[in-house]
């Protein structure tokens, strides 16, 4: 498999990369998903990606990981 994200989905500054794995026993793909925050560091002025979410983050990341599963549901059938 392929080292790179089979799907990303970004909600403003959360986005959420989903990967395909190997299924056990050649049992077809599983996927996993990452979550991350997006942010600006104000001394480098570099964009960055933390785990640590805020409370006005909880209802976008809801709403991204609700969308991560409709898409892994329409890709193992």
């Amino acid at each position: 498999m392929s080292n790179q994200p089979a799907h990303e989905l970004r909600y403003g500054r959360i986005k959420a990369v989903i990967w395909k794995n190997a299924g056990p026993n050649g049992n077809g793909p599983t996927f996993s998903t990452t979550l991350v925050r997006l942010y600006k560091d104000p001394e480098s002025d570099e964009w960055r990606e933390t785990h640590s979410l805020g409370r006005d983050d909880l209802l976008v990341a809801a709403k991204v990981f609700e969308d991560v599963f409709r898409w892994i549901a329409t890709q193992s059938h």
